[in-house]
């Protein structure tokens, strides 16, 4: 190929993520990549113990998908406030789903005057064959204070392996909230399963949004997972530049937007955390972004040797990008050019790895199952 056309192709692979020392291998040579259904704004999954899934669509929709049968719809869903980065969000399972049957969803709530923020409900999931419906449903969170825009609610949930219910809080695109403790915006909250405050947070004495605060100081938080220790990760949108992979830790403040490894879209620029010995750096940090939106750990039989190892799923960088692991110290180890901006990444109870596309014009997002090839 002549030196002009290299250079053109090699400029091209990275725009769309496929560049071999940034972006990784292409997908299809590292797994075998089946198309199973596709969803209307797809945003989170969740597996049920029958094996069906849960697929939460941004407008406001709850889908059952049965992958030996039809799809069906959750009735019940509360109303959600839809538009930019905002409308259904998470769903997860109670610990004890077997025995309650509680599921836990997040979503964009609209306030007055235009104002909108996150909420976290509960509810009992009663199905009906292929159909099913949320009932007594009930708010236990919600953002403090509600604010304009449409952006950085994050709204991810993950139960920890002591019973806590742990919520990624975006800083809604406002920055000084998430160093403002009368705020829970740019956090990361931990509070009991009924949405009351654990005694033993670190500022629990403090009262009020003040007493749910984890750890503090994050932008856009978009992942949050356990490891096989019960450490607690979480990946998030930095700015212009520096996407960050940290492990959170009780108490700790991360920086925003006093340091970040990234500039303000702006072009003004941000103290890098190095400057700041103070504030807890990121085990990862990404510049260009690959703009992380979900983060899992794989422990299961499909890929062994991945076990132990954590995958986040990549927007911008339309990539699945899977992260090795020394103790607390993290690397990027490799990255598998999808094609698709990916929203969503779960494992599956066959161990397969799977993906659900973001939405893509109107034809909606897919699902993708990866498996080992045979």
């Amino acid at each position: 190929m002549p030196a002009k056309l290299r250079i053109i192709a090699c400029c091209a692979a990275v725009l769309i993520g496929c560049n071999a020392a940034e972006q990784g291998v292409r997908a299809q040579d590292a797994f075998s990549i089946a198309a199973v259904a596709r969803f209307d704004a797809p945003w989170a999954m969740t597996f049920l113990p029958d094996g069906r899934l849960l697929v939460s669509e941004k407008r406001g929709a709850l889908k059952l998908y049965d992958p030996t049968g039809p799809a069906g719809e959750i009735h019940g869903v509360p109303t959600v406030s839809y538009g930019g980065q905002g409308g259904f969000g998470d769903v997860i399972l109670h610990p004890e789903f077997m025995s309650n049957g509680l599921v836990y969803i997040s979503y964009a709530e609209a306030g007055e005057r235009g104002m909108s923020g996150a909420a976290v409900a509960r509810a009992r999931l009663v199905l009906d064959g292929n159909d099913g419906a949320l009932e007594d449903l009930e708010v236990i969170w919600r953002q403090v204070p509600k604010v304009s825009g449409q952006g950085h609610f994050g709204h991810r949930l993950a139960f920890g392996p002591e019973g806590f219910l742990w919520i990624s809080s975006g800083e809604r695109q406002k920055f000084d909230p998430a160093q403002d403790m009368r705020a829970n915006l740019g956090k990361i909250v931990r509070l009991n399963d009924d949405g009351s405050v654990p005694t033993d947070n670190p500022f629990a004495d403090r009262g009020g949004v003040t007493a749910q605060i984890w750890s503090l100081g994050h932008r856009n938080p978009l992942g949050l997972a356990f490891d096989f220790e019960n450490r607690l990760w979480n990946v998030e949108m930095g700015p212009r530049g520096g996407d960050e992979l940290n492990i959170v830790e009780r108490g700790a403040n991360y920086g925003y937007p006093l340091v970040s490894n990234g500039r303000h879209y702006s072009g003004l620029p941000i103290p890098d955390h190095d400057t700041r010995p103070d504030l807890h750096p990121p085990a990862v940090n990404w510049n260009p972004v690959i703009s992380p939106s979900s983060l899992i750990f794989y422990d299961g039989s499909e890929f062994p040797a991945w076990r132990g190892d954590a995958f986040i799923g990549g927007l911008s960088s339309q990539s699945l990008v899977r992260i090795e692991f020394d103790g607390v110290s993290a690397r990027e180890a490799e990255r598998f050019a999808m094609g698709e901006r990916i929203r969503e990444v779960e494992q599956g109870p066959d161990g397969a790895i799977w993906l659900l596309e973001d939405q893509r014009g109107d034809a909606g997002g897919r699902l993708l199952r990866l498996t080992a090839h045979n």
